[in-house]
């Protein structure tokens, strides 16, 4: 699904309405996570755009080495295109492993594990924010945030902006490659990275991304069932949280 007629206008416009946010929130940079994808490769490119301070973070936890090097490889680029941007590496896999040893048998849920993982990097972007008065950046596209939910509740949907999120996946990777994405992130199968068997997100789903954002857009295709088992199992995610109301 492509809907971008000019991505040159759109790098500039979403550049712009971060610049923007950050101005009238008082606050002075960008934090963000690299992952090594393609969705923190486009948002953390359009964060350094606005020339504002930007601190980029890998955080390996257990990492593929191939989706660590990818995460390396953007970082570099970031740190070599962009003088207002600082990177930084934790590796949270000791931390992870301690808080895993402590729980006990409380700690042997592969699924609730999985989105531990998720939270670990967000209380690692807002300790960093809360550091040097940033604002967290979100990486989720629109397929993810408003289709199917596919994020961690409190982890990588913890942020505070969204800047590609009423993108489609695939216009996320056309806008990647006009910002000059390195080509192997563009065409790295998506994965959130927080399983130890190397599933993608197609393993996950059940459907490509083109195939649900079809669904979404016009209600047709393969994706449409998939769309609508996740949308109705993930609206606690979408949804306010549910308050007594006196």
């Amino acid at each position: 699904m492509n809907r971008i007629d000019n991505y040159e206008n759109l790098a500039t416009k979403i550049s712009k309405w971060l610049d923007r946010y950050v101005e009238e929130s008082g606050m002075d940079a960008f934090v963000i996570g690299v992952s090594g994808g393609i969705d923190s490769a486009v948002s953390s490119t359009l964060a350094a755009r606005t020339g504002k301070p930007v601190f980029a973070l890998g955080m390996p936890l257990h990492q593929d080495p191939k989706q660590q090097s990818l995460s390396d490889v953007h970082l570099q680029w970031l740190k070599d295109n962009f003088p207002n941007v600082t990177t930084f590496s934790y590796d949270l896999t000791d931390v992870f492993d301690q808080f895993v040893e402590t729980l006990g048998e409380q700690g042997t849920s592969s699924h609730a594990l999985a989105n531990t993982r998720s939270r670990l990097r967000m209380v690692t972007l807002y300790q960093v924010a809360g550091q040097n008065r940033g604002i967290v950046v979100g990486t989720g596209n629109k397929v993810e945030d408003y289709g199917v939910g596919f994020y961690t509740k409190y982890g990588d949907g913890g942020v505070d902006v969204a800047p590609i999120a009423d993108l489609y996946k695939t216009e996320v990777w056309e806008l990647g490659k006009f910002l000059g994405v390195d080509e192997r992130i563009v065409q790295a199968p998506p994965t959130d990275g927080l399983w130890d068997d190397k599933r993608t997100d197609e393993d996950q789903l059940g459907a490509t991304y083109e195939q649900l954002e079809e669904a979404m857009e016009n209600g047709t295709g393969p994706g449409v069932k998939v769309l609508e088992r996740f949308n109705q199992m993930n609206q606690h995610k979408m949804q306010p949280i549910p308050t007594f109301v006196l």
